[in-house]
């Protein structure tokens, strides 16, 4: 069995191209022959006013990882995520926090760049638990851990 996550949204080439880049994946071209998105979904029958430009999905360069395609929806985000990701950037509890601490705040620094929120951050060191909560262009809530 596969699976890919689907993200809905009001922007996928916005989405598609934040979330390439924060994880670490590319953009998925059309299937042949097709130059674009649109042409390829307006030949499949999409109507026109249906299809955006641009991308709007994502692959894992190694193939390891599911696709994640951004669907374009007409409702607007209104109530907190029912799922979201965790980026696992800090290399778990066998590193110190402090490792782990240094390592989440490089990522919140490099996706706020990339037009990411920081949300809190959240540091229970008598936990050994420390991760940032931020939310991607269209307010999807996700976490850095």
């Amino acid at each position: 069995m596969s699976y890919q996550i689907v993200v809905d949204c009001a922007d996928p080439d916005l989405l598609a191209r934040f979330w390439a880049e924060a994880l670490h994946y590319e953009l998925e071209g059309p299937p042949e022959p097709h130059a674009t998105w649109r042409e390829y979904w307006t030949s499949v029958g999409v109507p026109e006013d249906e299809v955006g430009d641009g991308y709007d999905s994502i692959v894992d360069p190694d193939g390891i990882r599911p696709r994640v395609w951004f669907q374009q929806v007409p409702e607007v985000k209104s109530i907190k995520n029912r799922l979201h990701f965790d980026l696992l950037v800090g290399g778990g509890r066998s590193n110190p926090i402090e490792v782990r601490k240094e390592r989440v705040i490089a990522e919140v620094e490099r996706l706020t760049d990339l037009g990411a929120t920081a949300i809190r951050i959240v540091d229970h060191p008598e936990y050994d638990h420390f991760f940032a909560a931020m939310a991607d262009p269209e307010g999807n809530e996700f976490d850095v851990v």
